[in-house]
């Protein structure tokens, strides 16, 4: 099946440009609920399963023994800002391992929100590898491996015991195979694997119930959730999707933000996960489009408040540098 536009620009009452891509909504036995798009065709979750990959610190009891926080927590799961309570806070995960930034295997670059990269070239700072947005996920990494008794260097290769750990995860979770035939690099040096979008939603279908979990590691998830939904500051930032829609729905919604256009959610009432892909990479589309989707669900029992964030999120007005209104995006056919 091709695939099919999600979301589209307008401007002066016609559509400028649209953006095709693929949905998956899917229950936790992998069940296809909703589907729009080559679901079976493999994508690279990137960030998107970085909460999969913080279940072996909380099941392990690595969490709890370095004593780390909820905010801790939901940083792991985080592809955040680089503003200065990220970068906080991923340096104190680090202290509780007795470690420093020199173990971050990820890199540095500048924070992502304009503000926080303003602020710090202003007082004449350089970016570090705490201000990287997958610092978190490096953090808990190593705090695990640390636990474990094993030297961190290298924790980003595959090979590595703690990294070993956190694939079967997302074996686990997907129910697919992540070794070298599927492996990719992402752009914090961790491994990617490519799955097929339908089964990247079963996941996080999984992640919200349980369903094919260990009891430890269903426990973890449960936990995880509830990191994230009394911290979503942590996982995004300002003025961003996945901050605004888990602030207003809290555990009743986690949603993950990835690059290239990849977004998932997991909806733990409902028992659906759901997967988008959109083929240019674009974010902005893969977020409406989840949130027109969450929008449409019948089943959902959304309040009036719950649905007025869900429209603003899903039909959005696009201004000028003078601020003046332009045009909208929004999901395709929502016109």
């Amino acid at each position: 099946m091709d695939d099919i536009a999600i979301a589209e620009v307008t401007r002066g009452g016609r559509v400028e440009s649209r953006h095709l891509g693929r949905i998956a909504v899917m229950d936790d036995a992998g069940r296809v609920v909703h589907g729009l798009g080559a679901i079976d065709k493999p994508v690279f979750p990137r960030s998107t399963v970085k909460a999969l990959l913080a279940l072996p610190l909380v099941a392990t009891g690595a969490a709890d023994r370095l004593g780390l926080t909820d905010a801790e927590l939901a940083l792991a799961c985080a592809s955040h800002n680089g503003e200065p309570r990220h970068a906080e806070t991923a340096a104190a995960m680090l202290s509780k391992a007795g470690q420093g930034l020199t173990c971050l295997e990820c890199g540095a670059h500048w924070p992502t929100y304009d503000k926080a990269a303003q602020a710090l070239a202003a007082s004449g700072g350089v970016p570090n590898a705490l201000h990287n947005n997958c610092s978190g996920k490096h953090a808990g990494l190593i705090c695990l491996a640390i636990d474990q008794s094993l030297d961190p260097k290298g924790y980003i290769d595959p090979s590595h015991a703690a990294q070993r750990q956190v694939t079967e995860a997302l074996v686990m979770a997907t129910s697919i195979p992540h070794n070298d035939e599927n492996r990719g690099l992402d752009g914090c040096s961790m491994p990617t694997y490519a799955v097929p979008l339908a089964a990247l939603a079963t996941g996080f279908a999984r992640f919200g119930t349980g369903k094919n979990f260990s009891q430890s590691d269903a426990s973890a998830a449960s936990r995880l959730r509830s990191a994230v939904a009394s911290n979503p500051f942590m996982v995004a930032g300002s003025g961003r999707f996945d901050t605004t829609l888990m602030t207003h729905f809290g555990n009743r919604i986690f949603c993950k933000m990835g690059a290239e256009g990849v977004m998932v959610a997991s909806l733990p009432e409902l028992g659906l996960g759901i997967a988008i892909k959109t083929d240019d990479g674009a974010n902005r589309a893969a977020e409406v489009a989840l949130a027109a989707l969450l929008l449409d669900l019948k089943d959902a029992h959304w309040s009036d408040q719950d649905r007025e964030v869900l429209a603003g999120l899903s039909h959005q007005v696009m201004r000028n540098w003078n601020g003046r209104e332009v045009g909208t995006l929004r999901a395709a056919g929502k016109g």
